[in-house]
């Protein structure tokens, strides 16, 4: 039976974990003459953090200018090649066969071994990825990894250690709003082009091109990114990269607006590591759908707390699922949406507060497969402590 009360509208979501949580993504990825500027902004997250760890050095700011000379020859410009079926045309007389589609995309050099950063979105589904340096030198570059999850890819050239131009890797946790920002890459095909500009926003939630994956902790900056700049560096005042450009948010004529988004840094070094080592990233996961509830919530509902996650349902032969945890089945309409109610709310995980969904996402992209989480959950007016085991993520969703 349904019961229909009124009030404000929340939207259900897949609570899952991509590493720091989980593009365009900008055009980098697109063919060249057709570049794709689908961007979804999940949700905004809050906080900033105002610390930094002694472990990263600050160095003196310089001049943009300078900046830019001292790190535009570790920006390269890539461009990936991709088979492409063709059918034939019956009316023109074409048969079918193979095509090439070219897309264009930017990335930057991590160490003396040839190791590159770029998006996945820019070299997904590759034949052949070429990179060009500033002295305009171009080589074959390999896919070293990809992670759809992350939106991060690894490439590796094979080039005399002298002749790469590594870029010093910052801590995107120290990142705060206002900071002074630059960044460098191919918008539009043009090589090693700079802009600048601010931290707009930090701790923001952007969908991943697989769409099934949500990328947190992305930093959000007025500095003009276009179609091509994916893939490229966001380098604080100090010269040290912060985050991957990745996305522009969608106008009408898919230029830059002024709200572009970055992958953290920290994500991307924990990723990329991983795909140097093994060429793969494994996610936890958690495997439940849930929504936030508040205070209005609670009190239509008549709920036990103010504030948490409504478990809306719980994934079969996950961790969630061997745990017990267990999803809604009475449904109450609420202003035209369904709320689950009557099974489990989570209120904190390993100890922490959860009233969004963004936290527990999270808590739980910082783990790996097989570790384990302790939700407090209130199952009715019962308080549980629940142990899950957590799983491997999988490619799509159930």
């Amino acid at each position: 039976m349904h019961r229909t009360l009124p009030s404000p509208r929340r939207a259900v979501e897949l609570l899952f974990a991509a590493l720091a949580g989980g593009a365009v993504v900008l055009g980098g990825a697109a063919a060249l003459g057709k570049l794709d500027s689908n961007t979804t902004v999940v949700r905004d997250q809050a906080g900033v953090v105002a610390s930094e760890p002694a472990a990263f050095a600050q160095p003196k700011h310089e001049s943009i200018h300078d900046l830019y000379l001292r790190a535009a020859p570790g920006v390269v410009h890539i461009t990936a090649t991709t088979k492409v079926a063709q059918p034939a045309d019956p009316f023109f007389g074409t048969p079918g066969g193979t095509g090439v589609q070219r897309a264009i995309g930017s990335g930057f050099v991590i160490d003396k071994s040839g190791h590159i950063i770029t998006n996945d979105h820019v070299v997904a589904g590759a034949s052949s990825v070429e990179v060009s340096f500033s002295d305009n030198e171009s080589m074959k570059a390999k896919i070293v990894g990809e992670d759809a999850a992350t939106d991060v890819a690894v490439l590796q050239v094979n080039a005399p250690s002298r002749a790469l131009d590594p870029l010093p890797l910052g801590n995107s946790d120290a990142v705060q709003v206002g900071d002074e920002v630059v960044a460098i890459g191919n918008p539009l095909g043009y090589d090693r082009s700079v802009s600048a500009g601010i931290v707009s926003a930090v701790g923001r939630s952007i969908q991943a091109p697989n769409q099934v994956s949500t990328i947190g902790h992305a930093i959000q900056t007025d500095a003009a990114l276009n179609h091509g700049n994916s893939g490229g560096p966001l380098l604080n005042a100090n010269g040290q990269v912060i985050g991957v450009n990745a996305q522009i948010a969608p106008s009408a004529s898919g230029a830059n607006i002024g709200i572009g988004f970055a992958i953290p840094i920290n994500t991307v070094r924990d990723v990329a590591a991983q795909l140097i080592k093994s060429g793969k990233v494994e996610h936890a996961f958690l495997g439940i759908e849930a929504k936030p509830i508040d205070a209005q919530i609670a009190g239509i509902l008549h709920l036990p707390v103010r504030h948490g996650l409504m478990v809306a349902h719980v994934v079969g032969s996950t961790g969630a699922a061997k745990a017990g945890l267990q999803a809604g089945k009475t449904p109450v309409i609420v202003a035209g949406e369904s709320w689950p109610a009557g099974g489990d709310i989570i209120v904190r995980a390993d100890g922490q507060p959860v009233a969004t969904i963004e936290k527990l996402r999270d808590i739980i992209g910082r783990k790996k497969p097989g570790d384990s989480v302790t939700l407090d959950v209130y199952r009715g007016t019962k308080k549980l402590t629940v142990h899950v085991k957590l799983g491997r993520q999988p490619n799509s969703v159930p």
